[in-house]
């Protein structure tokens, strides 16, 4: 897992922390912040998932271009 991954997921359990503790008190724009930062964390996430493959594919094909 690289480190954009890694960020994303720990921004997207921090905002589904901030989202529950909103949802729990009431505190709307608490909730609204959460879930905007839910939101980053899972595309931050997902981007460097995407980066990771990409990067394993392009390994690939050096090594079998090597072969």
């Amino acid at each position: 897992m690289g480190q954009q991954e890694a960020r994303g997921k720990a921004r997207k359990l921090t905002g589904r922390i901030k989202e529950a503790a909103g949802i729990v008190t009431g505190n709307s724009a608490l909730e609204r912040e959460g879930a905007r930062q839910r939101a980053a964390g899972a595309t931050e996430e997902t981007l460097g998932r995407a980066r990771r493959r990409v990067a394993e594919v392009v390994d690939r094909v050096a090594k079998a271009i090597k072969a």
